[in-house]
């Protein structure tokens, strides 16, 4: 998988990372001297939430500074007749005659349930790049492959798009 991000992706990583570092570790923390001043740590569940709690927040916050460290910047930038990053597209499947919306998302925002489809899938690739009225071929793999029509795309950006966790 290619670790391809936006400026917006990264900005949206640093702040959680930020938020993390400074008030969830700081609570995690005292939740843990909080079990651990109750006694017997071999039965207090309490502790034992605790510590997972705070490892899986420290484990959060070295995934994301690990994406941004290795991250390929890309441009969210797109002509404005052509599908990129963060625009709205909608396309009409030839098989089934349907029309659907989607976003096109980098790959750690990508929620296909929620209609962002990662640039990295068969599907954002196939459309990244073409126009309104194209018809493109979608190759799943070498068995699977369907047509659709570009129907609109409008520009939108990254707004409330989460980052997914790990």
């Amino acid at each position: 998988m290619n670790n391809e991000l936006t400026p917006s992706d990264i900005k949206k990583m640093e702040e959680e990372i930020e938020y993390r570092v400074h008030e969830v570790r700081k609570k995690a923390l005292e939740d843990v001297k909080e079990a651990r001043a109750q006694g017997d740590l071999s039965e207090n569940f309490e502790y034992y939430a605790a510590k997972k709690f705070k490892n899986q927040n420290e484990s959060r916050i070295r995934y994301l500074q690990r994406m941004i460290k290795t991250a390929t910047v890309i441009s969210e930038d797109s002509a404005e007749d052509e599908a990129g990053v963060n625009n709205t597209v909608e396309i009409f499947y030839e098989d089934d005659e349907s029309t659907e919306e989607i976003k096109l998302v980098t790959t750690v925002r990508g929620d296909s349930l929620e209609g962002l489809i990662s640039i990295e899938s068969p599907l954002g690739k196939a459309i990244l790049g073409h126009k309104v009225g194209d018809r493109v071929q979608v190759v799943v793999n070498p068995q699977v492959e369907y047509w659709i029509v570009i129907k609109s795309i409008k520009n939108t950006d990254a707004g409330d798009d989460a980052i997914n966790s790990f």
